[in-house]
């Protein structure tokens, strides 16, 4: 676990139930050309305690294919009823180890693995950096890697 950041009880809950509260974490990362992007993840979820863990069903192409170049990327949590957001800012990277590969497909929305029944994806980690945000007059979180 990286120094300084440790994904508390409520932001694994949330992170691990946001597809099913409707409320996907959005991902941001610039491809190849320089380019901006932005998609919702309905895969992301926590897979260490400094760590999150997505299944990106386009192997080489878009997310996956970027991260190769680039591997910042930032995720985007926000519950508007309860008016929390966290902001996770870290870098991601293609894991091929299978017993890693099966771990994150398995801990996916059943969802998500039924849009890829071949496992032609990616597991793809993100080592976190920085993580911050919280609840409106709530508990605020401010974590960084040391």
């Amino acid at each position: 676990m990286a120094p300084g950041i440790a994904l508390t009880d409520e932001i694994v809950r949330r992170v691990n139930s946001a597809l099913a509260e409707r409320r996907p974490l959005a991902v941001t990362y610039v491809d190849q050309d320089g380019r901006p992007h932005l998609s919702l993840r309905g895969s992301t979820h926590v897979h260490a305690p400094d760590q999150l863990a997505l299944w990106v069903r386009r192997a080489g192409t878009g997310l996956a294919g970027a991260i190769a170049s680039n591997p910042a990327l930032a995720l985007l949590y926000r519950d508007a009823d309860t008016r929390t957001t966290y902001v996770f800012a870290g870098r991601a990277r293609v894991v091929d180890d299978e017993d890693v590969r099966d771990a994150v497909f398995r801990a996916s929305p059943a969802v998500e693995r039924d849009h890829d029944p071949e496992r032609a994806g990616v597991a793809v980690l993100v080592d976190l950096d920085s993580v911050t945000g919280g609840t409106v007059g709530g508990t605020q979180v401010s974590m960084a890697r040391a």
